[in-house]
């Protein structure tokens, strides 16, 4: 195992940075990536081989890159005709990615955003974004959740780059559960069915992993607004595995943060998940972030001060043979440190030190 980051557009200084903080692979984290797009604004193979020559340059690898899957999974079901077109695009990156030498594209089946509830203070005054199923309102959800590559308010800073608004390309596609008129449970497999078979023939046929982001938050079992999180379980982290037994180019961006929100024991579910999908080679990168809480009830945190026994996480990925990506992921807002370098920095180090230690 070895440390990494998610890097949005990094610029040659920040790919600097990470190097010297210790990262030995990079996955590039931006909706749409500008960097490798061509004038058709397709992923352009030329350029993700040069994105991964610069990398490299700074003793670093690429070790995957973000699939917008845009409006997709909703289209599906209510505009077959846009998701088609727009499934056909996702085609050509994955078969962009592998002509760049990138062997990984990683993807979150949100429909709704992230959906969050309001911020509280953490160690020191940090912001802390939250989810309490009970205090969810269509108000909260806008201005609290994360949209795309939006950040949620942190209540201090000015909300208006973190509201919902779905003139908005960094929204991702998602949008507010009032506006989709509610997803059953049939409808989300349905949709998530659909992507499986409109992608995962080219990524096998271009030796491309397709790593699936389970839903962030699990929802309460009869949904919440009127949609349902099919993927806010490891039942359902098993079941859709089950849309393609045998493929070993699908499975997980294994949220170890995401999954500990599934549970009111979040330390034994994320060793459950780890035990599960681990020898089965489904865990193709990982999420290393804590929470403090449970199910229906939780706060982001930082690694060290969160419910999961994060050393005890670090041995059990060991037992199972990972030997993957571990990337700090949802830290917490501070005005002390807006651009969350610092706080990166510690997250790393910290996961640096765990490694050693095990």
């Amino acid at each position: 195992m070895y440390i990494g980051e998610q890097l949005i557009n990094p610029s040659d200084d920040r790919l600097r940075l990470s190097a010297q903080l210790g990262s030995e692979a990079v996955i590039i984290d931006t909706r749409p990536n500008y960097a490798v797009l061509d004038e058709a604004g397709l992923w352009s193979g030329a350029k993700i081989a040069r994105e991964r020559k610069r990398i490299e340059n700074y003793g670093m690898k690429l070790d995957g890159m973000a699939l917008d899957l845009g409006s997709l999974l909703l289209d599906s079901l209510r505009a077959p005709e846009k998701a088609k077109a727009r499934a056909a695009q996702l085609r050509q990156h994955i078969k962009a990615a592998a002509e760049g030498g990138c062997d990984l594209v990683k993807f979150t089946v949100a429909m709704v955003g992230i959906t969050r509830t309001g911020v509280v203070e953490g160690r020191g005054g940090m912001q802390c974004s939250t989810f309490r199923a009970s205090d969810y309102h269509p108000e909260t959800d806008a201005r609290f959740s994360y949209w795309g590559t939006v950040l949620p308010e942190d209540g201090k800073t000015k909300p208006s780059e973190a509201v919902y608004d779905p003139k908005k390309q960094e929204t991702g596609g998602q949008r507010l559960a009032g506006e989709v008129g509610g997803i059953s449970a049939q409808e989300g497999w349905k949709a998530i069915q659909f992507l499986v078979e409109q992608l995962l023939p080219t990524a096998e046929k271009e030796g491309v992993r397709l790593a699936c982001h389970p839903h962030d938050p699990a929802y309460p079992a009869e949904g919440l607004n009127g949609v349902h999180h099919v993927l806010g379980s490891i039942e359902g982290m098993k079941q859709f595995l089950s849309l393609a037994p045998g493929s070993p180019y699908l499975g997980f961006n294994f949220c170890q943060g995401t999954i500990a929100e599934m549970s009111s024991d979040p330390n034994a579910a994320v060793l459950e998940a780890i035990r599960t999908f681990g020898p089965m080679g489904k865990i193709f990168m990982v999420h290393f972030r804590n929470i403090k809480g449970g199910f229906l009830d939780f706060r982001e945190a930082m690694p060290d001060e969160g419910s999961v026994d994060m050393a005890q996480a670090i041995r059990a990925y060991r037992e199972v043979g990972y030997e993957g990506v571990l990337c700090p992921d949802h830290v917490p807002l501070s005005e002390q440190d807006p651009e969350r370098e610092r706080f990166f920095a510690y997250c790393l180090g910290y996961t640096k030190a765990l490694l050693q230690t095990a």
